[in-house]
């Protein structure tokens, strides 16, 4: 049976990058550890580690061990507050990727079916899609919310769906949007000083298609990976912003902010994502469940 001590000094090497760091994070001896690492490698029947420079670096074979071992290692460091949580049974856990790029806006449309869930605990992640799909895998995360489907990889084990495809709307504070610029809509952004979320979002190709196929060269003075943030910044008065109409809800509980006009060929897609193996998730079939209606 593998030894467990042996694959953690293994695990803690490979994260600290070499013997010496590890040494001192578990306040042992480098021999000690160096010979509990070559035991493991014995039992498995391969080499794990290579010296890299001053340090070490996984071989084929390692990166496999290592990627378990941080599965391992993770449900362990995740026991003791599942376990009280469990005890309790007060806490409903949610954790949930969302990838850079959407709309954190229309996230939080999404996700506010489940928000009201007595003793909810909800945990959000943003990072890089490759990244989420990664911690899905692992069942860190019970749901990710990106611009894209998953890719064809039965590899992977994971489903997703489109839960929304919702047109754009353009939003300003009072002194920038009134009858004059809804009745000259989508030509007044020209004029306008523009907000927009920066080329990371998947929505920015599609606004800059738009804006050529209507002959707009809009006045763009602020770029925002956040939609959050275009939103507090266009309601302190610095320009008009756009936001899927799912998202426009939260927009409208900003004081001050006026619809200008709708950008109908121009669509937000959010995808949910999720692992075969956490499919059944309550709080994830409620989120899903209310798009679908």
């Amino acid at each position: 049976m593998l030894n467990f001590r042996h694959l953690h000094y293994f695990w803690v090497v490979t994260k600290e990058g070499g013997f010496a760091r590890a040494a001192e994070r578990l306040d042992m001896a480098v021999q000690t550890i160096s010979a509990q690492v070559r035991e493991l490698e014995k039992a498995l029947g391969h080499q794990l580690l290579k010296p890299s420079g001053r340090g070490v670096a996984l071989t084929e074979a390692g990166k496999v061990a290592f990627a378990r071992a941080e599965e391992i290692f993770h449900l362990g460091q995740c026991i003791p507050d599942e376990v009280r949580e469990a005890a309790s049974g007060k806490v409903a856990r949610l954790a949930v990727g969302l990838s850079d790029g959407i709309s954190k806006l229309a996230a939080h449309a999404l996700l506010k079916p489940v928000l009201s869930t007595p003793n909810l605990r909800l945990v959000c992640h943003e990072g890089e899609f490759e990244q989420l799909l990664g911690e899905l895998a692992l069942h860190h995360l019970d749901l990710v919310l990106a611009s894209q489907a998953v890719p064809r990889n039965p590899n992977l084990r994971l489903t997703s769906e489109r839960l929304v495809d919702s047109p754009v709307e353009w939003y300003g504070p009072a002194r920038l949007v009134g009858k004059a610029e809804r009745d000259r809509f989508p030509q007044c952004l020209n004029d306008l000083p523009v907000l927009l979320p920066t080329g990371h979002s998947a929505l920015r190709p599609t606004l800059d298609h738009w804006f050529e196929a209507q002959g707009l060269r809009p006045r763009i003075v602020g770029e925002f990976e956040d939609s959050g943030l275009l939103a507090v910044f266009a309601a302190r008065g610095l320009g008009v912003f756009p936001v899927s109409r799912l998202g426009a809800d939260d927009v409208g509980l900003m004081r001050g902010l006026r619809l200008l006009g709708s950008s109908d060929a121009v669509k937000e897609e959010i995808h949910a994502i999720r692992s075969r193996r956490g499919q059944h998730h309550p709080l994830v079939l409620q989120v899903i469940a209310a798009e679908r209606r």
